[in-house]
């Protein structure tokens, strides 16, 4: 995790409804206050191919089986890593990415049941081997989450309660595997303290 090389690439995650999107809209200010070249960008949706496989994946209101979900999300990944992320980071720009591999061991692993070791071979072959250098996870209880959310929901959203329970479990489970690269954040409390969290790390970093 260090920031000797050209850019940064920091990844975003958590349960749906953690309130990540809003602390990259923070940090993405207060990067550009420190006159640090900046991209937002997601998974999926993140390159112009992305956006379609965006609509499918949670959109899409036929079946859609397991393997098949994962492998969506895996042809996304790999278009944007080559085309977004990997560009960006040679310009010396710090991406901020909203959802990226652990997304996949946690809701496709953990959640799904697929198996985690295929998972990240596969995560591996779709990105170059090529790893953020940096991970915050926003954790949150479960019940607060889905609170969070709101009416309208997409397709993974609509799942129920334990589904969203594995995925937590799943994301504290890769921060034990990954201590360096992940860093968990305390999302239960105020969008403030929250970024106050990031903040404190992103600066060690910079």
């Amino acid at each position: 995790m260090t920031s000797d090389k050209k850019g940064l690439f920091i990844t975003f995650e958590g349960a749906d409804g953690c309130g990540k999107t809003t602390q990259i809209e923070l940090l993405d200010k207060y990067l550009k206050s420190k006159n640090r070249e900046t991209i937002v960008t997601l998974e999926p949706g993140g390159s112009d191919i992305g956006k379609k496989l965006r609509q499918i994946l949670l959109h899409y209101d036929g079946y859609v089986s397991d393997v098949c979900e994962m492998f969506l999300y895996l042809a996304d990944r790999a278009q944007h890593i080559e085309t977004v992320v990997l560009e960006s980071v040679k310009k010396n720009k710090i991406v901020l990415c909203d959802r990226h591999i652990d997304s996949t061991v946690a809701y496709q692993g953990y959640a799904r049941g697929q198996n985690i070791e295929q998972i990240d071979l596969l995560n591996n072959i779709a990105t170059k081997n090529y790893k953020p250098d940096l991970t915050f996870v926003f954790d949150v209880d479960s019940e607060i989450a889905q609170k969070r959310v709101g009416k309208e929901k997409d397709r993974l959203e609509k799942e129920g309660l334990e589904f969203h329970k594995k995925v937590r479990l799943g994301y504290l489970e890769l921060a034990k595997k990954y201590p360096n690269r992940i860093k968990v954040i305390n999302a239960n409390l105020s969008i403030e303290e929250v970024f106050e969290q990031v903040k404190k790390i992103i600066d060690e970093i910079l």
